[in-house]
């Protein structure tokens, strides 16, 4: 070996055991009885599997298990079992030995870790969608039986995002929006907050770099005056405590980039308007002479002592729990300056089951019967499992239900306690007592007043289910009911009905197809697929036996399109994208498949032969997008925040592509711009006056409301991209009336 090679060896290992050390000491600062013997023992073994293997980013492989055992002990709490266990997460996987293997070294229960890890090692879903769905019902039932298995798999989640720097652009988005769509709700179902945030601000940094930048840089040029803020509206807190003969800790808990980012797209506000952006959190030592609830309530006491409360916003999380396990005393109150902030009261305890969850939950349990709603959940999961959903995309949606923590209580009429998610409906309400309870429902009484099947419970409810024996579900109940556990008992109802419509539509196709010479072949059923904006030919099928879709006309079309000589497809874009629609937009064969490895430009050639935009989300010039592939190989493209691609990017992650735009603005969108003001005489006349006149924008349509002196206006204009609205929104905004001009955002 060269002499360079060979101080590169010693370097790689010293950096090595130097990250070992580390993660012994972060052990030996936890209460778990120690057993360096093992973890040294499984860290030898790893490092040995992984020998000479490296990570994209060039480090030594080990550096990865190495790092997913930091946080498995320092930031989730866990002990020596869960630090092997991460250890060797990737050892099955990766290497030639099995789980055999590692059953005969170190016993029975890290084997079983080790087998739920690996079972999920290339994501959620990878290639084989149904396989994966399999593997993710073991990981499940594995979950139910030891948490340590997804705990774990958090922790090498978070690891890979915060080195996610080194991936191509589209394995970026795909693994920034599988950790959006289900690793983040779980962290969150599990009462990992910090680690939920955290997820959610990374995945955010990678679909949205720009945007991450932009609010990043504001809250560092406010960060000073918050700082003198804070220290001006915790200063009579603090001194209250000494007072009160309290040991403590005031801490300033800053508003993540991804919450603060959502709550300008949902109130459709700018960075200057989120005023709750910091928070104080008061973390207290409980006396052993009073129950923690008691003396939350005397810091409360004390607290708006000194500052005003808002009536409404005060959250009582220590009488009720979060089904997380989330406990604390929430009170917005007014601060100095005129500005609301929101003080967070918790005991030690509570702090650390707020920031390490179900673990934390375990350290403090009191007894056999402590048995939490996070408990409870687990239990659940095991009777879901009972009856799966065999289609991957469905099983998968019907599980990130089961993460929602928010739950209600409500009462049956025999004076019963239920707890059911909330948002649940009537019809909910009836599958959660009983399956075929829920098939015969014609309707309820809420606190004996009749409502329909749809009608949304709220807490403290008293429900009677009314039935009858003629009832039988209909298609339009899925759209009821919102929890998983009804969808689920739905799905299987209607999976057999709709195999007989499935057969009808095809039949119906095929027939309409041969009527209009042509043939029932690949190339028909793709354009119809594509100008249904459907992506499996079972849903055309269905839709088509349902007789909601236009068939005849549509098939008609395709005649007239072949007699005008259009090449393989008439169809207009599928996803829709110019407001000229008269303007046709033809695709082209493509010989070889795209390569789904480079990045893409959107140019205005490309547009409608390469390239469709996604109805979903309506993206122009200047979005954050991607693309997804098709199974023509058509690349569909969708802003990074889409609902849609969300899905995509969890369950086709193969099929994503990065894109970005070329475009030299041929095209015009039709975009929607709301705008809030004070209203008075000539107002509008001001607004038209920019719009048409300062911009030379054209209106497609408008609404416009007043109501006590207030206005508020929807405006449809043609624009080339996003520099065109925004430039019109912050020229609108200097009209001195105006209170808000905003993009309205799919």
């Amino acid at each position: 070996m060269p002499l360079t090679d060979n101080l590169a060896h010693k370097n790689e290992e010293e950096i090595i055991q130097k990250e070992f050390e580390a993660l012994l000491n972060d052990y030996r600062n936890t209460n778990h009885v120690p057993k360096i013997e093992l973890i040294t023992k499984a860290f030898n073994f790893a490092n040995a599997a992984h020998k000479g293997i490296k990570r994209r980013s060039g480090e030594p492989y080990i550096m990865h298990p190495l790092a997913v055992a930091r946080i498995a002990v320092s930031e989730i709490g866990l002990g020596s079992t869960s630090i092997c266990c991460a250890l060797l997460h990737d050892v099955v996987e990766d290497t030639d030995y099995t789980v055999e293997d590692l059953s005969n070294l170190f016993g029975p229960k890290i084997a079983q870790i080790v087998d739920g890890l690996t079972k999920i090692s290339g994501g959620v879903f990878a290639q084989k969608a149904s396989e994966q769905a399999e593997n993710f019902r073991k990981l499940l039932l594995t979950m139910s039986e030891d948490i340590r298995v997804i705990l774990i798999k958090i922790a090498d989640r978070l690891h890979n995002m915060r080195t996610l720097g080194s991936m191509p652009l589209a394995k970026q988005f795909k693994i920034a929006g599988e950790t959006q769509y289900i690793y983040a709700p779980l962290a969150h179902r599990l009462g990992l907050f910090a680690i939920k945030t955290e997820l959610e601000d990374l995945s955010f940094k990678f679909e949205h770099p720009e945007t991450y930048k932009e609010i990043e840089a504001k809250l560092a040029v406010d960060e000073e005056e918050r700082n003198l803020f804070y220290n001006e509206f915790s200063k009579p807190i603090n001194k209250k405590l000494v007072e009160m003969g309290y040991e403590f800790t005031l801490l300033a808990r800053v508003k993540s980039i991804y919450s603060i980012s959502r709550k300008m797209a949902k109130r459709n506000i700018p960075f200057e308007e989120v005023y709750d952006i910091m928070a104080d959190r008061i973390i207290f030592k409980p006396r052993e002479d009073m129950n923690e609830k008691d003396q939350c309530w005397m810091l409360y006491s004390a607290v708006t002592a000194l500052y005003k409360p808002h009536p409404v916003r005060i959250r009582d999380w220590v009488s009720t729990p979060k089904a997380n396990g989330y406990e604390a005393l929430h009170v917005t109150v007014m601060g100095p300056q005129g500005k609301w902030v929101e003080v967070q009261i918790r005991s030690e305890r509570m702090n650390e089951i707020a920031e390490k969850g179900l673990a934390a939950h375990w350290k403090y349990k009191l007894g056999e019967n402590d048995e939490s709603e996070l408990e409870k959940w687990l239990k659940s999961i095991k009777e879901w499992l009972e009856h799966p959903e065999t289609n991957a995309i469905d099983f998968l949606d019907s599980f990130k239900l089961n993460l929602f923590a928010a739950e209600i209580f409500v009462f049956t009429p025999k004076g019963d306690i239920i707890t059911i998610a909330q948002g649940a409906t009537a019809l909910d309400f009836a599958f959660s007592l009983h399956t075929e309870l829920g098939i015969h429902c014609i309707g309820a009484k809420v606190n004996h007043k009749l409502v329909p099947l749809s009608y949304k419970l709220n807490s403290g409810d008293q429900v009677e289910i009314l039935t009858s024996k003629k009832q039988s579900p209909q298609y339009e109940w899925i759209e009821y009911v919102t929890t998983a556990h009804a969808k689920e008992a739905l799905r299987t109802l209607f999976k057999n009905e709709d195999k007989v419509l499935m057969r009808q539509g095809q039949a119906l196709i095929r027939e309409l197809l041969i009527a209009n010479n042509l043939e029932f072949q690949n190339e028909n059923l793709v354009k119809l697929l594509n100008h249904y904006s459907l992506t499996r030919r079972n849903e055309l099928y269905l839709q088509a036996g349902k007789g909601v879709l236009d068939l005849e006309e549509t098939i008609k079309s395709f005649n007239k399109a072949q007699s005008k000589n259009i090449f393989v497809k008439y169809l207009k874009n599928p996803f829709g994208n110019s407001a000229d629609s008269g303007k046709e937009k033809l695709t082209v064969p493509i010989d070889s498949k795209i390569d789904r490895k480079k990045s893409f430009k959107i140019t205005d050639e490309s547009i409608g032969i390469i390239f469709n935009f996604a109805k979903c989300c309506h993206p122009i010039p200047g979005d954050d997008v991607l693309g997804y592939v098709d199974e023509t190989e058509t690349i569909h493209i969708h802003k990074r925040q889409c609902k849609v691609a969300d899905k995509l990017k969890t369950n086709y992650g193969e099929r994503i592509v990065s894109a970005e735009w070329a475009t030299h603005k041929l095209d015009l969108f039709v975009e929607e711009l709301e705008i809030t003001g004070i209203d008075r005489k000539g107002i509008l006349i001001e607004i038209l006056k920019v719009i048409t006149e300062g911009y030379g924008i054209d209106i497609k349509k408008m609404t416009i409301e007043s109501e006590a002196g207030v206005f508020k206006g929807r405006f449809n204009v043609l624009v080339r991209d996003t520099d065109d609205i925004n430039n019109l929104s912050n020229s609108i905004n200097k009209i001195k009336e105006v209170n808000s001009a905003q993009r309205i955002q799919e």
